[in-house]
């Protein structure tokens, strides 16, 4: 602008390079390009050796859809006699490929989503818990941006079915059109072009008063939303070396962790929409159908009615469940070598509870963490402690080791046990409970019954000597001293 601005001052070359402080060469160079309505920042293309294949260079490039490599167009034009270097040819394909796929790229509409209307969901691979695989279900509303994020144990199409089930139930409601990818649980095939819909999947829809849908296949609007939900569910919840996520100790704690993103992405401001999701949500819940009171049994399984011993019935095997669910309705259904049972949980969403190792008739499964009342499984003879009249209660109330004492001295046939425990009692009042819980333990470990143990024991814990090993008096041991002693008689 300063070379310009001379010249326009002084009307020459000459005197305006002498003003500026350029070359007379430099300042002709801008005037001329400023009369001729050319940019005078841009250079001219200087001739080069590749200018005279151009043409070829774009016919190549046009017939293989710019799929053609640099190095075998460079080896065919030095056949024709280019004596350029391997770099000028790259910058010429580069060019040409550019200016092809400039002329081919595919335009699409944009798509305007409706309230009430679009349900996306998709499949994502989730942490391994105790080495195991898991999926994350990631599903959002297409218009409030309300996503659910469920983790389940594999992508079947009772898994897939559950997990609507609850998405639906979740946000209050069904849309019209139910959004995903062609899956095999959704699109058995195509046929010229016409995906052919899962029947299970149509009769879903059928049942919950919406049409499942696949998306068109290189789709950036119809496939774009779930895959973001996918993609930044795996990145807060999957444990990575990026994120630094601890390890998921169990499949309870990672369905709370999900939850717990759920309630932090969807009372966040969006950054598409500007709104909150859950305030979206409730407006676009006014569009939804209303949903059918049960869900859809025949993908889930067969129905089975929990017992008051918290099993079920499956071909004849008993299955044990988790606490909670007596006389609660579940779904069983085989997958692979398992049983998955499905129930509605407490906060009304359809999950998966328990799986279990299919077994034979005559060998139930039946898993000990399911029955934490009874941490030392089921036995008839050790009744529980059960004291009901004062006496009882007062001796009970001495501590554990005067229930130990009752139950061994049961079984043992000892006599005037109910003197013994009044006897029990009145020492507990005069020397203490924790001392005469002690001498009951002890008691009942080393099985002495009689009417003078207890305040043998008492006595003995009384002098401080230890108690030292235990030995009962039985077939295999005797407290009779030895006759080691006699054998140094004589030497």
């Amino acid at each position: 602008m300063e070379i310009l601005e001379a010249y326009d001052l002084t009307g020459t070359v000459w005197s305006a390079a002498t003003l500026a402080g350029h070359d007379p060469k430099t300042v002709k160079r801008y005037v001329e390009a400023r009369d001729s309505g050319r940019n005078p920042y841009e250079r001219e293309p200087r001739p080069k050796m590749i200018d005279a294949f151009l043409e070829k260079v774009e016919e190549w490039v046009e017939q293989s859809k710019a799929t053609i490599r640099a190095d075998v167009v460079h080896e065919k034009l030095v056949k024709m006699g280019y004596r350029g270097s391997a770099r000028s040819t790259r910058r010429a394909v580069n060019a040409a490929k550019s200016a092809w796929k400039a002329g081919k790229r595919r335009t699409y509409r944009p798509w305007i989503p409706e309230p009430g209307r679009w349900l996306q969901f998709d499949w994502g691979e989730g942490p391994r818990i105790g080495g195991r695989r898991t999926w994350l279900f990631c599903a959002w509303l297409s218009w409030s941006r309300f996503r659910v994020v469920i983790p389940v144990w594999d992508c079947t199409l009772g898994t897939l079915v559950a997990c609507l089930d609850t998405t639906l139930r979740r946000i209050g409601g069904a849309p019209t059109y139910v959004l995903t990818d062609n899956a095999k649980t959704v699109t058995v095939e195509h046929i010229a072009g016409i995906p052919v819909r899962h029947p299970q999947m149509v009769a879903a829809g059928r049942h919950y008063g919406c049409q499942v849908v696949s998306c068109v296949p290189y789709d950036p609007e119809s496939k774009g939303g779930a895959e973001a939900t996918v993609r930044i569910a795996k990145a807060d919840l999957v444990p990575t070396d990026a994120n630094l996520l601890p390890v998921y100790d169990s499949f309870a704690e990672l369905a709370d962790a999900c939850l717990t993103w759920c309630d932090a992405v969807n009372s966040r401001r969006h950054r598409a929409t500007g709104q909150i999701p859950a305030d979206r949500l409730d407006i676009e819940r006014t569009t939804l159908h209303i949903l059918p009171v049960e869900p859809l049994a025949l993908a889930l399984g067969e129905e089975r009615l929990v017992g008051s011993d918290r099993t079920i019935s499956f071909n004849s095997v008993r299955y044990s469940t988790p606490p909670g669910y007596t006389g609660a309705r579940v779904w069983c259904r085989v997958v692979g070598e398992e049983l998955s049972i499905t129930a509605r949980t407490n906060s009304g969403d359809l999950s998966e509870i328990w799986r279990h190792q299919l077994s034979t008739p005559g060998v139930p499964q039946i898993i000990d963490a399911h029955y934490p009342d009874h941490p030392d499984g089921r036995s008839i003879h050790q009744p529980r402690l059960q004291p009901r009249s004062e006496a009882e209660i007062a001796f009970v109330g001495i501590g554990p080791g005067a229930g130990r004492w009752l139950k061994e001295a049961g079984p043992a046939g000892a006599t005037r046990i109910r003197a013994k425990m009044a006897r029990a009692v009145e020492l507990a009042t005069v020397l203490g409970n924790d001392r005469v819980d002690q001498a009951l333990g002890l008691a009942a470990t080393a099985g002495r019954f009689a009417d003078g143990d207890l305040l043998s024991i008492l006595g003995h814990i009384a002098d401080s000597k230890p108690a030292g090993e235990v030995v009962r008096a039985d077939e295999a041991h005797s407290v009779q001293n030895g006759t080691i002693g006699w054998q140094a008689l004589g030497r």
